[in-house]
This record gives structure tokens, C-alpha cells and sequence, in this order.
């Protein structure tokens, strides 16, 4: 985290469920909230959101089982479990949730199975638990890639189909490092990650009972662009947000504009 008010930085490792550790970071003051990357990338991914983010919110970020400085799974386990875990370990009845592709598919599901402990969600290009996403070469070629245990292949993929602005577009560097430096790891950990209970979250849209902000940029995947318009459409009250100039990675790619949605939307 860069310079910000409040809350000294502090890093720690939360115990994870079932064995091993979760790196994760708190810093800022304000009222708390959680921000969750997305698969095969690590917690890098709010570098640019989150020092603004902190002067206004107690801000907790943490990497994913088995990505960035997590530990790799040995037995299965569940994202919304490992969320619980961190909220726990900070002592956190409850807290508004940010999360991306994977993490907004986690932050759905952690809202629909403890709706008690979200005070609001933000889901920015997010996945859906159920959704049923379309054959394609691209989606065959991932399977074949993971079934191989082709990290490079994984990589390039993911790179090509996700973050289509390329390096040289804003975050174009790190997106890159996070994704070869992830590859090989996310192999390993997506072969024990399993479904929380009560999914799928798709047909239960209409059960999130609290401020939700979803968001997509205009470069992103024309798959997440139909989940964006079903998110928005089916979630009570539910906001959504087009961003110009911006791929899977928003984060990164237009930073100043999706902090300020999440500040006039996250609560104070």
C-alpha cells in the first residue's frame, strides 16, 4: 500500500481452513472492506486502487489459496471458506465486499450464504457460480492447456483472451508478471477448488439484499459483458457501471474511475 491516513500497514498470514496460510494486508481506517482478485492473478491487482481506496476505508486485500504468496491447497477447499477465515481473523462481523471475475463470483456467494456479514457488494467483471458459459476455441483451448499442465500456454492465453489492451496499455507490466508468475500455481490449486454450499448463485440473483455496484469495461470478454447486464438486471436495486478503455483488468487499466465508483458507493 502506498502513503495513506489511518490504520498502519500490516501484513499477516490468516490460518486457511483445512492447512496452510493466506497472505493477506490491512491497512487504512474508515469501515471496512474486503478486495478479491480474480483467478490466476494475486492481490497486485488493486495496487492502483487501493491508496486512495485506504484514506476513506479500512481496506483488507489478501491472495487467494494457492496464488501470489498464499500457500498451495493439499487437500480441497472452498473460496467463500478462506473468506470467512480472513473476516474472522480480522475480527469482522461483517464488511462490503470488492471483488473481480473469480472474487466477485466468491463475494456472491459469500453474500448469499452469510448475508449478515456484507454490508455491500461490488462486482467488477465478475464470473457467476451456474452461469453456463458458451463453447468456444478459446474455453477449449484453456481446458486443454490445464489438462496438459501447460503454464506457459495457460499464460499466453490468458493474456491474449483477457487482458486483449496488450502491455502497453495502462498496468500492461504487472498484468503480465502476475499472470506468468501465477500460471503454474493456479494449476495446481484449481484441481482442489471446490464449490461452496448453496450454489449455484445465478438462479438466486434475486435473493442479495444489499447495495450492489457492478461493473465491466467495454474491452472485457463479451461473455462478462452478458453476466454484467444479468447482474444488474436480476439483484434487487442492483447499479451498473460501463467503463470506456478497459479489459478484464480494469483494476489496473482505468484505476481513477473505479475508485471513484467504489467510493460513492461503498459505505461510509
Amino acid at each position: 500500500m502506498s502513503q495513506h491516513t489511518g490504520r498502519p500497514v500490516s501484513e499477516v498470514h490468516v490460518p486457511a481452513p483445512g492447512g496452510g496460510r493466506l497472505w493477506a494486508e490491512r491497512g487504512g481506517s474508515g469501515s471496512p472492506v474486503v478486495l478479491l482478485h480474480g483467478s490466476g492473478m494475486d492481490s497486485r491487482l488493486w495496487d492502483a486502487v487501493l491508496p486512495e481506496l485506504a484514506r476513506h476505508h479500512d481496506v483488507i486485500r489478501y491472495d487467494a489459496r494457492g496464488l501470489g504468496r498464499s500457500d498451495e491447497p493439499e487437500r480441497p477447499f472452498d473460496d467463500v471458506a478462506d473468506l470467512r477465515a480472513v473476516l474472522d481473523h480480522f475480527g469482522l462481523a461483517s464488511a462490503a465486499l470488492v471483488g473481480l471475475s473469480m472474487g466477485g463470483e466468491t463475494a456472491l456467494d459469500f453474500a448469499l450464504a452469510h448475508p449478515d456479514r456484507v454490508t455491500a457488494l461490488a462486482l467488477v467483471g465478475a464470473s457467476v457460480s451456474g452461469h453456463d458459459w458458451p463453447q468456444d476455441p478459446g474455453t477449449t483451448a484453456y481446458a486443454e492447456a490445464r489438462r496438459r499442465g501447460d503454464a506457459a500456454g495457460l499464460a499466453e492465453l490468458e493474456l491474449s483472451v483477457w487482458a486483449a489492451m496488450g502491455r502497453t496499455a495502462p498496468g500492461g507490466e504487472l498484468i503480465a508478471a502476475m499472470v506468468e508468475e501465477n500460471a503454474a500455481r493456479r494449476i495446481v490449486s484449481e484441481q482442489y477448488l471446490t464449490g461452496a454450499p448453496g450454489r449455484p448463485a445465478e438462479p438466486r440473483l434475486g435473493e442479495v439484499a444489499v447495495p450492489t455496484l457492478v461493473v465491466h469495461g467495454d474491452r472485457d470478454h463479451p461473455e462478462i459483458a452478458a453476466i454484467a447486464q444479468r447482474l444488474a438486471a436480476d439483484i434487487p436495486g442492483a447499479r451498473g457501471h460501463l467503463v470506456p478503455a478497459a479489459d478484464h483488468y480494469l483494476p489496473l487499466r482505468t484505476p481513477d474511475r473505479l475508485t471513484d465508483l467504489l467510493l460513492a458507493h461503498l459505505p461510509a
